[in-house]
């Protein structure tokens, strides 16, 4: 799994200098789609090996509370992010003081278990696992589409029902740029 990610990063890295030989002839709207649709793909699949191997983040950009009240976050600072059998969940919202963490939110850690990914036949991603740790009690459940490293954990905690959705981007750990704050 590690060449596959290998290879898809350095696939990627060689799409922009194609493109970059090729705006200097125009492409048309057709050919920037398919472009477009070919680096979402490559994201979609480094995203799939990384949920594979258990070392990715999801870096989330907005914050849906239970009742549907949605939050426009720094995707920094607000992320779930998985390393074998350990996770971090961080929620910090844009206040001025510095909350629990020290970034304006609270930070939790956890051991994973029950960890089961699933290909639907649409071929979306769906990973389901508990995440138990000290301040932590929970189910989680992401779903990245098909096509696209766009993805969506929801958090339901065990204890109560204050259901949290973070909407984001689904990354590698190794290419992940969050600030982790103070943990309980």
């Amino acid at each position: 799994m590690k060449f596959a990610t290998k290879l898809l990063v350095l696939m990627m890295l060689l799409v922009p200098f194609s493109l970059a030989a090729q705006e200097q002839e125009s492409l048309s709207r057709q050919q920037r789609k398919a472009i477009q649709e070919q680096l979402d793909s490559l994201r979609f699949v480094q995203g799939a090996s990384a949920v594979a191997d258990r070392e990715f983040t999801l870096e989330a950009d907005r914050v849906i509370f239970k009742r549907g009240q949605t939050a426009y976050v720094t995707s920094n600072t607000n992320f779930v992010s998985v390393m074998g059998d350990e996770a971090v969940v961080q929620v910090a919202f844009n206040i001025p003081s510095g909350g629990i963490n020290g970034v304006g939110g609270i930070t939790v850690e956890g051991s994973v278990s029950g960890y089961e990914v699933e290909t639907t036949k649409r071929g979306d991603l769906h990973v389901t696992m508990n995440v138990m740790g000290r301040g932590i009690s929970a189910r989680l459940f992401i779903m990245m589409r098909k096509g696209s490293n766009r993805a969506d954990v929801t958090i339901t905690p065990n204890f109560n029902s204050r259901e949290l959705t973070l909407s984001g981007v689904l990354l590698p750990a190794e290419f992940s740029n969050v600030f982790k704050g103070t943990s309980l």
